[in-house]
């Protein structure tokens, strides 16, 4: 759902060039490497960033880029249990408002679907599952299907270690994406 490739702007793959002293023919040999996604925008609160969604044939191969998405970090505000009108202690440490507004500016529909795709990690603390369903249902949801110029501003309600880390979106469709969709740096 993100990223871009190992191609050429014009589409084509990119050849491999010859090792020196290597056969000349073989500069003619396409790379066999599947392209792959590049890591999206790391945003801090109040930041604008931009990144691709697509989709992959019924196979979950051959991923193409299908269109563009906006992303704004509006907030992230730690908050309680009783904010979040819940009464669930959060699993791992810490819940987390991370307000977003999403906007397709592509020319293609694009879905977004958090749910199970969020991580947090921090410097000591591998990526863990930060997706919750607290706060379903309260306010307007980002996940959904956005058609050319539509836009959403939600939160996401997520369960972190601690204050700060990173939060990312991993639900890129792509199988040979090298890393997160978008990723949220939260305040200490």
């Amino acid at each position: 759902m993100a990223g871009c490739s190992s191609e050429s702007g014009s589409g084509e793959s990119v050849a491999k060039k010859p090792r020196t002293g290597a056969p000349a023919e073989d500069a003619a040999v396409e790379s066999s490497e599947p392209s792959a996604s590049a890591p999206g925008p790391v945003l801090e609160v109040g930041e604008t960033g931009e990144f691709e969604t697509g989709e992959t044939d019924e196979y979950g191969e051959n991923y193409k880029t299908t269109s563009r998405m906006s992303i704004k970090v509006v907030g992230a505000e730690y908050v309680t249990p009783d904010e979040v009108d819940t009464g669930n202690e959060p699993e791992n440490g810490q819940f987390v408002k991370v307000t977003l507004t999403l906007k397709n500016i592509g020319d293609a529909p694009a879905e977004i679907m958090t749910y199970g795709t969020m991580e947090w990690e921090d410097t000591d603390t591998a990526p863990q599952d930060a997706s919750t369903l607290e706060g379903a249902g309260d306010g307007r949801s980002i996940d959904t299907s956005y058609k050319p110029g539509q836009s959403v501003t939600g939160f996401l309600i997520l369960d972190v270690g601690e204050k700060g880390g990173t939060v990312s979106y991993n639900g890129s469709e792509d199988p040979n994406a090298e890393g997160p969709v978008f990723s949220v740096n939260l305040p200490e």
